[in-house]
């Protein structure tokens, strides 16, 4: 039974600067959601910003959707896929949704002694990790930061890119680094269609992929980009549901697809995804949005699933963070470790959170 949903914020600071081609983060606003009861806690955080840039949606703003709207919805007895289907009355708001689903889901299977990564049919031990580098300074700046993932050993380099970043630092990056790497860039929504011709000319790095070259809203506009540059197009921004994958394959936007569950409302949608791609023989992987342990170990877990075949996001903890929130994620052999414990499957430093945090607000579940 559910007795009470506490909202947790908190703010934690990046190792260093990650820009992007929408802006610079240095640290993360927190929010957490922790649902209690018979003696159980159970575990989501929210993915959102602080501002509104890579998506619509806010940290600040996905906690007035739940105070408001999603939370009152919770009875003691309600499920996270119960949650899940009286919530689609809201339109959008996916990761105020998400962050609920997270703690419901790992509040649930806790109780019943099952992992998050058997209860989504996860069917590996670890996984293979890649990391993000944000956009530098100078190319040679990028080399050394890449030299450096490659020493830490990472499997997969990204490079986000954006106009005027994006040709000449990824043939420095091949030219330094070699055919064998394994390479892929983000444009995070900067590009037009009518810079087709100059994606084109990314088609000459044999890239494993160009992710959300143009705005979310374009998937027709990725379709006849994918008829100019041949290095597969993958979606992110884009994807915020099964049905949205399956239109954007249907029509040719994308032969690839990011999978992050906080984009599209939660694990339970993030499997319909991933059920569909798989089916269809498409390759799909996990993105990142900075999560510290909490959202990181329920995304090794999506992950760990059949149909994730290129090396996701799910970097280190101390790829971030000084200090994480929970045992820190630590890369072997260029993978990270699944857990295997009830629901997400780790627990956070109490006392670490503690001081970190700036408030607590519990809203009591009647019922």
């Amino acid at each position: 039974m559910i007795r009470e949903i506490r909202l947790r914020r908190a703010h934690i600071e990046l190792v260093s600067p990650f820009r992007t081609s929408f802006g610079v983060e240095t640290a993360r606003e927190l929010l957490y959601l922790e649902v209690h009861g018979d003696g159980i806690t159970g575990w989501g955080e929210c993915v959102a910003m602080s501002e509104p840039m890579y998506s619509s949606e806010f940290v600040d703003g996905c906690e007035a959707m739940l105070r408001r709207f999603l939370l009152p919805l919770v009875t003691p007895t309600t499920t996270a896929e119960q949650f899940t289907e009286v919530a689609r009355q809201f339109r959008g708001h996916y990761m105020a949704k998400a962050v609920l689903e997270t703690a419901l889901l790992d509040h649930q299977l806790r109780a019943q002694g099952v992992s998050l990564g058997t209860f989504l049919g996860a069917t590996k031990a670890r996984v293979p990790s890649g990391v993000s580098v944000g956009i530098q300074p100078t190319i040679d700046d990028l080399l050394r930061v890449v030299q450096g993932y490659l020493d830490d050993g990472y499997l997969r380099i990204k490079l986000k890119i954006e106009p005027g970043f994006d040709v000449e630092p990824v043939r420095a990056v091949r030219r330094a680094f070699g055919d064998e790497l394994l390479l892929q860039v983000d444009a995070n929504s900067a590009y037009a269609i009518s810079d087709a011709e100059h994606l084109a000319q990314l088609d000459q790095f044999n890239l494993l992929l160009i992710e959300q070259p143009l705005p979310e809203e374009q998937v027709a506009s990725h379709a006849d980009l994918a008829r100019v540059v041949r290095t597969p197009i993958c979606l992110d921004e884009s994807i915020l549901s099964v049905e949205v994958a399956r239109e954007a394959l249907d029509i040719g936007a994308c032969s690839i697809i990011n999978i992050k569950p906080g984009r599209v409302g939660g694990y339970l949608e993030a499997k319909k995804i991933h059920d569909l791609c798989y089916e269809r023989g498409v390759a799909v992987w996990c993105g990142g949005m900075l999560e510290t342990g909490i959202g990181r170990a329920a995304n090794l877990a999506l992950a760990a699933m059949p149909g994730f075949t290129l090396p996701g996001d799910t970097s280190a903890s101390a790829r971030y963070f000084h200090r994480d929130v929970t045992t820190p994620f630590v890369l072997r052999d260029g993978h990270l470790d699944v857990p295997t414990g009830p629901g997400i499957g780790c627990d956070p430093d109490l006392a670490y959170l503690d001081s970190i945090t700036s408030r607590v607000d519990t809203v009591l579940i009647a019922g």
